[in-house]
């Protein structure tokens, strides 16, 4: 394959490429450097043969970047790639080995913020489209890309784009934004996004921090926070919010059959996070059932009185805890705020402040969808063999593109499953992402027939 030979010519420039962007900070938290980065996307793009323009909601909105291949070959289909240019903070950078945004290569790993989350995945669908352009002047089917400014901090606007360019956004199928490689090197292919309810509860009892002896007089909101904290959920995990899993259905036959199949190095993993159990004691399938399926009640931080060095005897005047429900797919957002709010007050917590953070319904792609055939086929030819997963359990705008440009939406990408993404010394393979830059290549080939 033609397209395969150039890549390999043109690694240097891949590599080059993916360092211009990661040395282009674009933290979407802190707004910084998002319409830099949008409009260097664009330059790149267009060097590639790509036609791009960057689309505006407002200017209060990060821009996203539009991209468009139109086939001369195979007008009638279209597949779309999503992605996008923004990333966590740095922080902390006393962890860093490298500067952040340097773009360090040290062997087969590039280092810097965004190299795999998500700049690293994002060149290489660029990469492959040129990849035909360069080598036969076209490409075999309509090429878009989608890619927003703003999905590390929940991708509030996307759908709002997606209705305003709807017709212009039109396609057959998405290939999602990532994708994760086992430790064995086999992509996971990922057909589905968990939801997300993000929340913060705060609670407030005095006028004013006081001192620690008046804890005899004064309740404490820490404790008070504490024990509705305690009312969410068991140790084993499961939550305790009435009806919180009434909509949940059921896997199906052939869904628990993909299950029962996908990897999981339990001692891998422990090892990589320092750990000795699972919560609940999981073992087995239950352990794979729970990562794509399981509703979750994660405490993300939790602020109250005295967090800076040594002792100081302080009885706090306010408490606030940050959660993220997972929410699988029939979980409405909305709905599962209600119950929580209902949940507090039915427990006497009614003084608990609940504050909507963001919310994001979950989604799934059918296992017998013919484009899971297309993907699977390609990655299984580019990495000798791929995994087929039910759902991802992260999060992210999935259900929006299901749901506005009525197409399935497949993941699958270059992201080794230990590569740091949100942490210190985030790093790409440079080997996985010359693999997937060509599995790309065959999705688009086979995706056109």
């Amino acid at each position: 394959m033609e397209q395969e030979r150039y890549i390999d010519k043109n690694m240097h420039a891949l590599v080059s490429d993916l360092q211009k962007l990661i040395r282009q900070p674009s933290v979407s938290a802190k707004n910084l450097g998002l319409e830099e980065c949008a409009r260097l996307l664009v330059q790149m793009m267009k060097k590639s043969g790509i036609k791009a323009e960057v689309l505006h909601l407002g200017k209060k909105v990060p821009p996203v970047v539009y991209g468009e291949v139109k086939s001369r070959k195979n007008p009638h289909k279209t597949i779309l790639f999503y992605n996008h240019y923004d990333v966590q903070p740095e922080e902390p950078l006393e962890l860093w080995n490298d500067p952040p945004f340097s773009g360090k290569v040290r062997g087969n790993k590039i280092y810097g913020r965004g190299s795999a989350d998500d700049k690293g995945e994002l060149v290489t669908r660029i990469k492959a489209v040129e990849a035909f352009l360069k080598t036969t002047g076209d490409v075999p089917c309509n090429i878009k890309f989608l890619v927003e400014g703003e999905e590390e901090v929940g991708s509030m606007h996307v759908e709002e784009y997606l209705k305003k360019y709807q017709k212009r956004l039109s396609c057959d199928g998405v290939i999602w934004e990532f994708g994760y490689v086992d430790e064995k090197d086999r992509p996971i292919i990922s057909l589905g996004m968990k939801g997300l309810l993000y929340v913060e509860l705060s609670l407030k009892e005095s006028v004013r921090d006081a001192h620690s002896s008046l804890a005899v007089l004064i309740e404490n909101p820490a404790w008070r926070m504490v024990e509705a904290l305690r009312s969410l959920r068991d140790m084993n995990g499961k939550i305790l919010i009435k009806d919180w899993h009434k909509e949940v259905e059921s896997f199906t036959r052939e869904e628990l059959g993909v299950i029962a199949q996908e990897p999981f190095d339990e001692k891998s993993f422990k090892k990589e996070y320092g750990i000795t159990r699972f919560v609940g004691n999981k073992k087995g399938l239950e352990i794979r059932k729970a990562v794509v399926g399981d509703p979750t009640c994660n405490i993300a931080g939790l602020s109250s009185g005295w967090e800076g060095p040594g002792a100081k005897t302080v009885l706090p005047s306010k408490a606030s805890v940050k959660i993220d429900f997972r929410l699988v797919p029939k979980m409405d957002p909305l709905k599962q705020l209600s119950r929580l709010k209902r949940h507090l007050k039915e427990e006497g917590f009614g003084d608990v402040h609940v504050h909507m953070i963001h919310g994001e319904a979950a989604s799934r792609t059918p296992i017998s969808d013919p484009f899971v055939k297309v993907v699977k086929k390609a990655a299984d030819e580019s990495f000798g063999t791929s995994i087929v997963s039910v759902s991802s359990a992260g999060t992210g705008p999935m259900y929006s593109f299901s749901k506005v440009l009525k197409a399935p939406c497949i993941s699958i990408g270059s992201t080794y499953v230990y590569a740091r993404i949100h942490s210190p010394n985030e790093f790409a393979r440079i080997d996985l992402l010359k693999k997937t830059t060509k599995c790309m290549c065959k999705i688009i080939k086979k995706f056109s027939t």
